[in-house]
């Protein structure tokens, strides 16, 4: 579904990521695990277009997309949840979710975005800003669910969100996997959360791959020692 080939991205003279080299399969769930300023959230925002890359490849299901800008890769099927969930605070529930509707021509919000998140429905003339964390993340996500992506983004999204609240999310992105049939990259820093819920789980440090493991063999002792500051 996604394939990253020898993709860099620099800020000035700084390269942030180094030809970087990675692939996402259809219905897989991948977690790309680091700690702070790794470039976990200039990967995520490269890939959507919102920071422009150095050099490289980034193909959608065979479409070329490093040279698109960020809404025409919504159109072409990404989906993006940024870190902070970056939710429009006064806008309504329901027409938070109405912003992600602008590539699919429709008009109303699918009733089955509800059905994943009953929450919604039941706040759906509150506003954003009166959400709790963990509501305004479901909030972010069935917005980018509106767009009916292939691939779905999501950076950080257990930042700020309760311990109870966070498997919650696990268990709800994995179901939205298996009923879509679409494929996730999560950019996270909480071992148990990619655990949880990834198929495939990389770890990215200064700006490069550094290791690699399947969740079914995963050394967890290796791989939270990436994360140990």
């Amino acid at each position: 579904m996604l394939k990253v080939s020898d993709y860099s991205v620099a800020y000035g003279q700084s390269e942030i990521l180094r030809k970087m080299n990675f692939s996402v399969g259809k219905n897989e769930i991948v977690a790309i695990m680091g700690r702070n300023g790794m470039g976990k959230t200039t990967l995520m925002k490269s890939l959507m277009g919102v920071i422009p890359s150095k050099a490289g490849q980034v193909q959608l299901d065979g479409q070329e997309m490093s040279t698109l800008k960020s809404h025409e890769r919504v159109k072409a099927g990404m989906g993006f949840v940024p870190q902070g969930r970056m939710i429009f605070s006064t806008m309504t529930v329901k027409e938070n979710i109405e912003t992600g509707l602008t590539t699919t021509g429709r008009r109303t919000v699918p009733s089955d975005l509800y059905d994943l998140f009953p929450v919604l429905l039941e706040m759906r003339s509150r506003r954003g800003g009166n959400l709790s964390g963990g509501q305004q993340q479901q909030l972010a996500i069935a917005r980018a669910l509106a767009s009916d992506p292939k691939l779905l983004l999501l950076d950080e999204p257990t930042e700020g969100i309760q311990p109870s609240i966070i498997s919650d999310m696990a268990r709800t992105l994995k179901m939205i996997r298996d009923q879509r049939g679409l494929s996730i990259i999560v950019s996270e820093q909480v071992l148990k959360f990619a655990l949880d819920i990834a198929d495939r789980i990389l770890v990215i440090e200064k700006g490069e791959i550094v290791h690699e493991e399947l969740r079914a063999t995963v050394d967890e002792a290796k791989v939270a020692s990436y994360l140990a500051v």
